[in-house]
């Protein structure tokens, strides 16, 4: 093994919802240090979603989402004798959630036009639905995994 792992951090808890989930997502889109800014977006979205889903819980609406736009295949690039192939390998599930957490506020953040709370709350829904540009970002995932299935022997 060339590199050491490193350690796992312990996430607190949210003050609001007690959840590690909900810490993560709002590190995540926090910029610049802003905590206290990033909080109010996500408790925001967090508002708004339950407001229009049929969930009493955001939690579980956050988890919903989470399931729907979490990757289980990526590919990683492995080189084999000069060549460069895709390998196609299972995506853990506290890294899947990074991805989908990272996708989520990605395409929030292009959206045009509305508060990032109203923009993070649509995407939010979409996925939700299982709609929207994160579940197309992960099918695209798949699709390319799926597609250099050929390689998956040169895993290590």
């Amino acid at each position: 093994m060339r590199r050491r792992t490193a350690d796992k951090r312990i996430v607190r808890l949210d003050p609001k919802y007690s959840s590690p989930m909900v810490t993560r997502f709002v590190n995540i889109v926090m910029t610049h240090g802003q905590k206290a800014v990033a909080e109010r977006i996500v408790y925001g979205a967090l508002d708004i979603l339950v407001q229009k889903t049929s969930e009493d819980s955001p939690i579980k609406v956050l988890n919903k989402v989470m399931d729907n736009v979490r990757p289980r295949l990526e590919v990683k690039p492995r080189r084999v004798g000069g060549a460069t192939y895709q390998v196609p390998v299972e995506v853990s599930v506290p890294r899947g959630n990074s991805l989908a957490m990272r996708w989520l506020r990605d395409f929030a953040r292009t959206k045009k036009g509305k508060p990032m709370k109203v923009k993070l709350a649509d995407e939010l829904m979409m996925a939700y639905k299982g709609e929207g540009s994160a579940i197309k970002k992960r099918d695209e995932t798949h699709k390319m995994a799926e597609a250099n299935k050929a390689f998956s022997h040169l895993r290590w």
